[in-house]
């Protein structure tokens, strides 16, 4: 799969001698969504506050952020049955980097927050319409995709630590615009794929904890689209 928290083993890895009264549903997943999505909305603002305020611990706030949330993913890869208490922790911590962020790109913070929510609105809508679905052709597809891109921000990240620089596709040009316009729409196709596992882990009557987990997956592709679309928002200010 392309997204790291989801696969299609993500369902069939867990053991499911549990009660069977307790189980996986869409509607309360999503109301998890909305949970996770409410203290990343909080932390945010904390962290935005702290930013304009001059804390001392303003400048920590990114990379402790940035690594205590990779941490949690990691731990969640192999423990999912503590979602319900890593996933909240996971938006917070990441609350914390993306509000830092906002702040030192406020000007294209708000909007950036809007397009994607918009963006996320759009692909449920072509989701649940069947415009768009995740066949195992799509699947592999945007799992290539989202492959390909990240080795590519590996690379980057690599040669960045040596002075070198990947030229264009980080800048503001023609070429920076449409990669970054190719990355959101990769991410964006992501959404397709979030939304068929939560139905699918639900098709499955996978245990309740499972929610949280689907929720945190489906909350690593929003973080993603948010940050790409804010990079274009800066590349398309760069040209003026």
């Amino acid at each position: 799969m392309a997204n790291p928290a989801f696969s299609e083993k993500t369902f069939t890895n867990i053991d499911y001698s549990f009660d069977r009264q307790e189980v996986m549903t869409v509607e309360s997943t999503l109301t998890k969504v909305g949970i996770l999505l409410a203290i990343l909305g909080a932390s945010s603002a904390v962290s935005w506050i702290g930013l304009m305020q001059g804390w001392s611990i303003a400048p920590m706030l990114i990379p402790a952020g940035c690594i205590g949330g990779l941490l949690c993913a990691i731990v969640l890869a192999f423990k999912k049955e503590w979602a319900p208490q890593l996933a909240p922790t996971y938006a917070l911590l990441e609350g914390l980097a993306i509000g830092a962020i906002s702040a030192i790109f406020q000007e294209f913070a708000l909007i950036a927050a809007g397009l994607t929510f918009g963006v996320v609105f759009v692909m449920w809508f072509l989701y649940k319409t069947k415009i768009l679905q995740a066949t195992q052709g799509f699947i592999f597809g945007v799992a290539a995709a989202t492959g390909a891109v990240f080795l590519l921000y590996m690379l980057t990240w690599i040669l960045d630590m040596f002075g070198v620089a990947i030229p264009y596709i980080h800048e503001g040009g023609l070429i920076g615009i449409i990669f970054s316009l190719i990355v959101i729409t990769i991410a964006a196709m992501n959404l397709i794929i979030d939304f068929h596992l939560i139905e699918k882990g639900a098709e499955m009557q996978a245990p309740k904890f499972m929610e949280w987990y689907a929720a945190f997956g489906l909350m690593v592709t929003i973080i993603w689209l948010y940050l790409e679309i804010l990079k274009l928002l800066l590349k398309l200010a760069s040209r003026k």
